[in-house]
């Protein structure tokens, strides 16, 4: 893993290649499409988004791959369509040879959208 210092998220984008810059871009604007209300901000090293004070997801750029985090319940709720990707506890890695799979990240925030706003709502 590269280790990034950035403060913000353009910085840390602009830390990588030309071509996984491309694909970082890519992710954080399906990312804030899907979630304009979020908070984008840097958060263990990576672009993270919280929307209630509560994390939804974050992203990573690696050498041969994006990381996409969002948390267990986001991957186990979509854990068919991400089967053919590799992955651990709460992570996945798109490969930077493959288009990255957009929608999927969409449909994935928008769940943790509605999960996270239904914990919200509980504590209110």
């Amino acid at each position: 893993m590269k280790i990034v210092k950035a403060k913000s998220v353009e910085g840390y984008i602009d830390s990588f290649p030309d071509k996984t810059q491309k694909l970082l871009k890519q992710v954080r604007k399906a990312i804030t499409a899907a979630a304009p209300k979020s908070v984008e901000d840097i958060s263990y090293g990576m672009p993270a988004y919280k929307l209630n004070g509560k994390p939804l997801v974050y992203f990573g750029g690696y050498e041969k791959h994006i990381g996409f985090y969002a948390t267990p319940t986001g991957h186990k709720k979509f854990e068919k369509q991400l089967s053919k990707y590799k992955q651990g506890k709460g992570s996945v890695q798109f490969p930077l040879e493959e288009a990255m799979p957009l929608k999927l990240i969409t449909d994935i925030v928008k769940f943790r959208i509605t999960e996270n706003n239904a914990k919200y709502a509980k504590k209110k």
